[in-house]
């Protein structure tokens, strides 16, 4: 790969000061443009959505004319979804802020609209977060928190007993950089760990922090053998609805379900259904078919769910991680060597 003459690079959402300067260091003869007062800013921490809000019609014009220089984006823009083929036709790279961005290229039909781009993700990014969360969700479930909550909120003073993750088994769907470090976390809490990915050739389970990696196919193998199912893989057209109902049949009485990939990943109606008769004992939810999560949705009342708003990967060094990437890649980019995290736009991770 040979990088074009005078580049432009264009941060498409905020970040903050200090790391553009980064950015700027990293970037060498490389035009970097960082205008936050026509950008959206930020409702938290890492928020690349940003609050709502129109430009000036001065603005707007400010905000098209550097789209139409940009041949490097720092993030899609959000605010030209649509139209950014057109808008920034210039566009050779891509660096996105999330890892998942494959189903979202190409509903957008980014990957035939802009052929000579090359997208690449943030995968492993987010990885500790989002293991955290998982173990989090362990805990949560062995040590019956969302029964002591509810017993405080009642007022109630009634003595119980929970459980241990020592000895207890995890299946990992989806056995990548999530994957891995949910591995590693969980072993320091006794659990057994079985990894299942697409690919298992050649991986020895002891550098991805498992004590065994199956292949896809195994799926059904495994799954009578998980105390907890965490759910880290990709949307693809291989995962969609993955899990429903004959697999929530195949877990143990009493498993639990995290799922922290995609809310595309679960029949959700399945899921409902094998919670509410008990077969399932418990779901700890990020993602879900359909967000925001609707408000006639069973799972907001459910004693033993967890809802939380597509928010586990987000965390307060977040964007500096996904930054030190980008300026690895800009490195590569100027070398003409290879990139990290290339979108495969037919696998769709």
């Amino acid at each position: 790969m040979t990088a074009p003459a005078a580049d432009t690079l264009l941060i498409a959402s905020w970040i903050e000061p200090e790391l553009v300067e980064h950015i700027r260091e990293c970037a060498g003869e490389i035009r970097v443009v960082y205008e936050p007062d026509l950008l959206r800013p930020p409702r938290y921490a890492a928020d690349h959505t940003g609050q709502e809000c129109e430009r000036s019609e001065d603005d707007e014009a400010r905000w098209r004319a550097l789209l139409a220089e940009a041949t490097i984006l720092f993030d899609f823009d959000i605010t030209h979804r649509q139209d950014l083929p057109d808008l920034a036709p210039n566009v050779r790279w891509v660096q996105a802020t999330s890892a998942g961005i494959g189903p979202f290229v190409r509903r957008l039909g980014y990957d035939t609209r802009m052929p000579d781009a090359v997208f690449t993700t943030a995968s492993g990014v987010h990885a500790r977060p989002l293991a955290e969360f998982a173990i989090m969700s362990m805990l949560a479930h062995s040590r019956r928190l969302l029964h002591t909550v509810a017993q405080q909120r009642a007022h109630h003073w009634e003595r119980f007993a929970g459980t241990e993750l020592n000895g207890r088994t995890v299946v990992v769907v989806g056995h990548g950089s999530i994957g891995r470090e949910v591995g590693r976390f969980s072993q320091v809490f006794g659990l057994r760990v079985i990894g299942v990915k697409r690919t298992v050739e050649g991986v020895e389970p002891a550098s991805a922090y498992a004590d065994q990696l199956m292949g896809s196919e195994a799926l059904h193998t495994v799954l009578p053998q998980a105390d907890f199912l965490v759910l880290a893989a990709p949307h693809t057209d291989a995962t969609e609805s993955m899990i429903g109902a004959p697999e929530f049949t195949a877990l143990p009485p009493g498993s639990v379900v995290i799922n922290i990939g995609r809310g595309a990943l679960i029949d959700e109606a399945a899921l409902i259904d094998a919670l509410q008769s008990g077969h399932v004992g418990g779901a700890y939810l990020d993602v879900f078919a359909e967000e925001p999560l609707p408000a006639e949705s069973p799972l907001w009342d459910m004693p033993n769910v967890l809802v939380c708003p597509h928010s586990a990967s987000t965390s307060d060094g977040e964007n500096a991680r996904i930054v030190h990437l980008f300026c690895e890649n800009l490195k590569r980019w100027q070398d003409g060597r290879e990139l990290l995290n290339v979108l495969d736009t037919e696998q769709l991770y």
